[in-house]
């Protein structure tokens, strides 16, 4: 008897595993396939996911990603996406400043200095390469010594003296030997009387890179402020952000008067917020909030100033607004209508989240093909160090290259809506096998319990 059972568990079992085997995935059974083309060596391709083809998953976390070979075949595959939270990791350094000064009638954009350092290249001291009559000098700008910060800079932060309110705007530049120099961009700091409230902002974003040593040299030299605090914040190198990959614009809706609402495809990791501001010379202080669903109650991500002004002929443009990155699927702002406000229809805006990479195992002939979509099925990537042997950042970014043919191309599938109904004949006989196994289990416990016959 006890044979005849452990027979008939072994049949259930194996059944188990053909009915699983059965139900494989495939292409069609997710609602939206993107074709691929492959170059350079394999067989692992690396894949930079367009935000348009992410939008397609059913799953916030892309649970519902799959790629498949030309024969319908799963490949195995990884993804690199940025944590939620990247704040952790950051350090926010003091640095010395010194100031850079010039003739007032100099023709030159920046001042040239004699510099005196340590033997570690910390700035000791910094004066103008030739003297400079009492009443001539005039201070162009400041030199930042970054020289002890050794990981990527994010953000600058000043604080700041001036005989009147208004903007500061500066050009910025690096250097890791204070003779050639490379372009940061524009920084722009302020510092206003609004509403009989003080509205001012310190930082100023940089491009993530390193460097030994900053140059701010003031777009209008006579009202360059006097600096009282700078500071770096630095990432860890190791948790170095993905880029950003930013969205298409997106419209919202209007509440009521100063407060607007924005519908996200999905829930996302959302970095950054760019707002249209269409009318010249607005002013506006906001504050921002989110949360994952409808039925939650807002939670305040971040507050700051927008604006729009004309100086000098030139538009002066605040408009974006940087988050924590945590889930969210709705956005509101609360704009203070006391400066104006910024419409009664609702702006259109950006939104920025950090890059996901895909990387796959080609396996068998291609072309191969993304598929997402859909809301049953569970997680099936590997870590990247599973998915390939001796893992480094060098190896991953010399991996064969994926890309999305003809741009972001989503075909739905044709079979789609047959998807429920394979799952209710595979839910079905799951339920006869569990039910067979209760029926075998019974039996054998009612053998177990009849008394032996007795001879």
């Amino acid at each position: 008897m006890s044979q005849k059972l452990n027979l008939s568990l072994w049949g259930a079992v194996v059944l188990g595993v053909a009915l699983s085997a059965g139900a494989q995935e495939k292409p069609t059974d997710f609602a939206a396939q993107v074709p691929l083309s492959v170059s350079g060596e394999g067989p692992w391709y690396r894949l930079e996911l367009p935000l348009g083809v992410q939008l397609k998953a059913r799953q916030t976390d892309l649970s519902d990603l799959r790629v498949f070979n030309a024969a319908g075949e799963p490949q195995a595959y990884a993804l690199a996406r940025e944590p939620a939270q990247t704040r952790e990791n950051r350090t926010l350094n003091d640095v010395k400043w010194f100031p850079l000064y010039n003739s007032a009638d100099a023709t030159e954009r920046a001042p040239s200095v004699r510099v005196q350092s340590n033997t570690n290249g910390t700035l000791i001291e910094v004066q103008p390469s030739s003297q400079l009559e009492a009443g001539e000098e005039e201070l162009r700008g400041w030199l930042l010594d970054a020289s002890r910060i050794k990981a990527p800079l994010q953000q600058l932060i000043l604080d700041w003296t001036s005989d009147r309110d208004g903007f500061q705007r500066f050009s910025i530049e690096a250097s890791d030997d204070l003779q050639h120099w490379q372009s940061w961009g524009e920084g722009q700091v302020a510092r206003l009387t609004f509403a009989d409230e003080r509205v001012e902002q310190h930082e100023v974003g940089l491009p993530g890179q390193s460097a030994r040593y900053l140059r701010l040299l003031w777009s209008s030299p006579q009202s360059a402020p006097v600096l009282t605090s700078a500071q770096l914040e630095s990432t860890n190198p190791r948790t170095l952000p993905l880029p950003l990959v930013w969205s298409q614009p997106l419209a919202g809706t209007s509440v009521k008067a100063g407060e607007y609402i924005w519908q996200l495809p999905m829930g996302l990791n959302v970095q950054r917020l760019q707002i249209e501001l269409n009318q010249p010379n607005s002013l506006a202080p906001v504050t921002l909030s989110g949360r994952r669903e409808t039925s939650l109650p807002w939670q305040t991500l971040t507050s700051g100033l927008l604006y729009r002004l004309t100086q000098n002929g030139q538009d002066v443009v605040q408009n974006e607004l940087q988050l924590p990155g945590q889930t969210v699927q709705q956005l509101k702002l609360t704009v203070d209508e006391r400066g104006g406000g910024l419409g009664a229809e609702a702006p259109t805006v950006r939104f920025a989240v950090r890059s996901t990479q895909l990387v796959f195992l080609a396996r068998g002939a291609g072309p191969y093909t993304l598929a997402l979509g859909s809301a049953t099925v569970k997680a099936a990537s590997l870590p990247l160090s599973t998915l390939i042997p001796d893992y480094s950042a060098a190896k991953l970014a010399a991996l064969g290259k994926a890309t999305v043919e003809g741009g972001v191309v989503v075909t739905p599938a044709a079979t789609v809506p047959t998807v429920a109904d394979t799952n209710w004949k595979k839910f079905g006989l799951w339920a006869v096998l569990l039910l067979s196994v209760l029926v075998l289990g019974a039996m054998a416990f009612s053998l177990l319990r009849k008394p032996p016959v007795k001879s």
